[in-house]
């Protein structure tokens, strides 16, 4: 099943020394459900202008986006960020506990919240390595990479379509890094999660993701398999791109 449908999307920008500048031209993507997808590329290249445009942060100039078969435009501004849940690289934290903040879905949805022992918060807790004990902090104190492990398990909370990732664990070191990511590839195969990932971390996505996209210049000039993706890539871009990139 297609969970997110990109067919002919553009995106044109002002700028202030060139006039218009055209940041994406001519997407073409589908990422299907229980797919951990990667989007790689050259910074400037449009990656978290396009995740910004799934969840209607920005509208395309052209082009149309469809979530679960229904397009974009159709979808209430708050439905549509349930269901495409954007967790960026810089975490935003409501004030109070990290608990208050994990709850923050129930309340908007108007449901009672579930406390900290509920089997839905240990639950995301564990995905993102973070202890039980460290929800009654205050959110805002926490280190950086905390506070984006929090902002992942509120968003998984909501039990979106699609969860889009913008270099969310980038402030973690090596081995919470992937774990992490290895438990987003779980519940990719286990509950048919499925997830598009901006990174610069190209071993970290060779290991866990299943599907490849690269985007260089507005336009993606390669995509598939991860295996040959990454293994054998066919066209000269992504080539010089992942040699140039290291892979320590």
């Amino acid at each position: 099943m297609v969970v997110l449908s990109i067919e002919a999307l553009s995106k044109v920008k002002k700028d202030k020394q060139r006039g218009e500048k055209k940041v994406l031209n001519g997407i073409d993507l589908l990422v299907r459900a229980g797919e951990f997808a990667v989007l790689i590329g050259p910074s400037g290249g449009g990656k978290s202008t396009l995740l910004r445009l799934i969840n209607r942060l920005e509208e395309p100039s052209s082009g149309s986006i469809f979530l679960s078969g229904k397009d974009l435009r159709d979808y209430h501004p708050v439905e549509l960020r349930r269901k495409a849940a954007l967790v960026m690289q810089k975490p935003f934290m409501f004030p109070g506990t990290a608990l208050d903040n994990l709850q923050r879905p129930f309340a908007y949805a108007g449901v009672e919240f579930p406390g900290r022992d509920h089997p839905d918060i240990q639950g995301v807790l564990e995905t993102c390595s973070l202890p039980t004990e460290l929800v009654l902090q205050d959110a805002r104190s926490l280190s950086i990479g905390q506070q984006q492990r929090v902002s992942l398990a509120r968003s998984l909370l909501m039990a979106p379509d699609i969860l889009l990732l913008d270099e969310t664990i980038s402030a973690l070191d090596r081995p919470t890094a992937e774990k992490v990511a290895h438990a987003l590839r779980g519940l990719c195969r286990e509950k048919r999660l499925t997830v598009l990932m901006v990174t610069h971390d190209l071993p970290l996505a060779e290991k866990v993701a299943s599907y490849g996209v690269y985007l260089e210049g507005g336009a993606v000039l390669e995509q598939g398999a991860v295996a040959g993706f990454f293994g054998a890539p066919q066209e000269e871009p992504l080539r010089k791109f992942l040699t140039q990139t290291s892979f320590d």
